[in-house]
């Protein structure tokens, strides 16, 4: 089924521009400049993921989403500029799935769209008993639930971007085993888009981060210069 992709954005020009990407990839796309109709059609009327700019006017995307999440669990992608990882952060904390740096390439937001429609397939095995649910990963400290989309260290909640997600999940999966940059973008992306040596760091210094924030002795994600990047089950 054709998935449908709502934009909320105060500048039409990237509305337009990416509504056209993203029907060229074959979705449906409902667009909003107003956040406060916004809110109004997609409690209505769900779409199966949104993108938010988080700077907009009488209503920003933070409030919009605090007040659709009274209503709705839709994904939703936040469009933030370099300097609003605050905002990035609360953003998370109250639900958004992803978010997106401006300027961004088109296919990089269509590769997130595509990775977020996918775990979202996978949340709902819980109402189809009869399909294979994912086993939980258990890594010494670490526990992940795929189907679910939770993470724990030490028994305490991280939440993680759906990238962020994929790359954890790709190296847990087998510790000790490094990963190349190129083996952790084709888990994190799955398609043909180009993705910047630098954007895997970026996610592993984010994730690094996330960890430490609730245990500041984290070090379970092992550079190896030049290599990749490895899962220590021991740490």
């Amino acid at each position: 089924m054709t998935a449908t992709i709502a934009l909320v954005d105060d500048d039409k020009n990237i509305l337009t521009s990416v509504s056209i990407a993203l029907q060229t990839e074959g979705f449906l796309t409902r667009l909003y400049s107003d956040p406060e109709a916004a809110l109004k059609a997609l409690i209505e009327n769900p779409a199966d993921l949104a993108v938010f700019d988080i700077k907009m006017p009488r209503m920003d995307g933070l409030e919009l989403l605090r007040r659709l999440r009274e209503k709705s669990h839709m994904p939703v992608i936040f469009l933030t500029s370099k300097a609003d990882e605050l905002d990035e952060a609360l953003g998370l904390a109250m639900g958004a799935d992803d978010y997106i740096s401006k300027p961004f390439s088109q296919r990089l937001l269509i590769a997130r769209i595509r990775a977020i429609l996918r775990r979202s397939e996978a949340r709902k095995v819980d109402a189809t008993p009869d399909e294979p649910v994912a086993e939980p990963i258990v890594r010494g400290r670490l526990e992940m639930d795929p189907a679910r989309h939770r993470v724990k260290w030490m028994g305490r909640d991280v939440t993680l971007t759906v990238t962020e997600f994929l790359i954890l999940e790709t190296l847990a999966t087998r510790p000790g085993v490094v990963k190349n940059r190129n083996q952790l973008m084709d888990a994190a992306y799955q398609d043909d888009v180009y993705v910047d040596d630098r954007t895997i760091d970026s996610h592993i210094k984010r994730l690094r981060r996330k960890f430490r924030e609730v245990d500041p002795e984290f070090n379970a994600i092992d550079t190896l210069y030049g290599a990749g990047y490895r899962f220590s089950e021991e740490a």
